[in-house]
C-alpha cells in the first residue's frame, strides 16, 4: 500500500508529511487512517516531544478528496474527526508547516495544530459556504478563538481566503518564512520546544485546552487535577538537579 503519510523522526521531533502531492494532499479515507496512526505514534513514542505536520509538493492540504467522497468515502474517523486529527486528543505539541494552500478541511487540519508556521505566500481558505456547507471540523469553533471575531466572521461568511501575512498580523500564524522554508522553520521551532521537559509540555497543552472558557475557580481546579502528578515526576527532580549542577537536563518523560 502506498504511504499516503510519511513519518520521519529527528531527535525528539517527529515530522508527519501528507503525501498525495498530485492530489494537492486532499484527504481520502486511507490518508485519514494513516494520519491517525502517525499521530498515535507521536503520542506513544517516549523519545518524541513535538510533532510537525506538513504537506508534500508545495501544498499543505486542499481539503477533502471530492472524487473519493463521490464514491462514498468519508475522510472523517469516528471520535477523531477530519483526517483523524480535528477532533482527536493529541497530547503532545503539534506544529503545522504550511506551504501553498490550506483549504477547507486542510485549513481545519492546520487549526487542529497548536502552532502554525507558514510561507509568506501561503493561503488559508474556508470556502464551504460557497458550496452550501459550513466548516464543521473546527473552522467555526477554532478560527474565532485564534483571530478577532469579526475577521473570522468575514472569512467564514465570504469564503474569501486569508493571506499568510494577514493571518500573521492577527496572530494565527506564529512565524512567516520565505516560500519553501516553512518546514525548516517549523522544525527549528519544534527543536526549541523539545529542549524542555516532555511531561511539562504535554501538561501545558492539556491545561490550556481544558480550561478555555472556565471561570478562574473552575480553571484552577481543573488545572490542579491535571498536574497533580507532575511535581513528583523524575523530570521535575532532574530539572532541579541539573540547575544546581549547571548542566543541561536529561529528560526521561517520567
Amino acid at each position: 500500500m502506498t504511504d499516503l503519510v510519511l513519518v520521519e523522526r529527528r531527535d525528539s521531533v517527529l515530522t508527519i508529511t501528507l503525501n498525495r502531492p498530485q492530489q494537492k494532499n486532499a484527504v481520502d479515507h486511507e490518508l485519514a487512517v494513516q494520519l491517525s496512526s502517525a499521530l498515535d505514534t507521536l503520542d506513544a513514542d517516549p523519545g518524541v516531544s513535538v510533532g510537525v505536520l506538513t504537506g508534500a509538493g508545495g501544498t499543505f492540504c486542499a481539503g477533502m478528496d471530492l472524487k473519493a467522497f463521490a464514491h462514498g468515502e468519508l475522510p472523517v474517523l469516528d471520535g477523531r474527526g477530519f483526517g483523524g486529527l480535528t477532533r482527536a486528543l493529541v497530547r503532545k505539541p503539534l506544529i503545522a508547516a504550511v506551504e501553498g494552500w490550506a483549504l477547507g478541511g486542510g485549513f481545519e487540519l492546520a487549526l487542529g495544530c497548536d502552532l502554525i508556521v507558514a510561507a509568506d505566500d501561503a493561503r488559508f481558505g474556508a470556502p464551504e459556504v460557497t458550496h452550501g456547507l459550513v466548516p464543521s471540523e473546527g473552522g467555526l469553533i477554532r478560527l474565532p478563538r485564534r483571530i478577532p471575531y469579526h475577521v473570522a466572521l468575514r472569512v467564514l461568511l465570504t469564503g474569501d481566503p486569508l493571506s499568510a501575512g494577514e493571518a500573521s498580523e492577527y496572530g494565527l500564524v506564529d512565524e512567516l518564512t520565505a516560500p519553501g522554508a516553512a518546514l525548516d522553520k517549523a522544525r527549528e521551532l519544534a527543536a526549541r520546544i523539545a529542549k524542555n521537559a516532555p511531561l511539562a509540555l504535554a501538561a501545558v497543552k492539556g491545561v490550556l485546552r481544558a480550561t478555555q472558557g472556565l471561570d478562574d475557580r473552575a480553571a484552577f481546579e481543573r488545572q490542579d487535577q491535571m498536574i497533580a502528578g507532575l511535581l513528583s515526576s523524575e523530570d521535575v527532580r532532574e530539572g532541579a538537579q541539573a540547575f544546581a549542577e549547571k548542566r543541561a537536563p536529561v529528560w526521561r518523560g517520567r
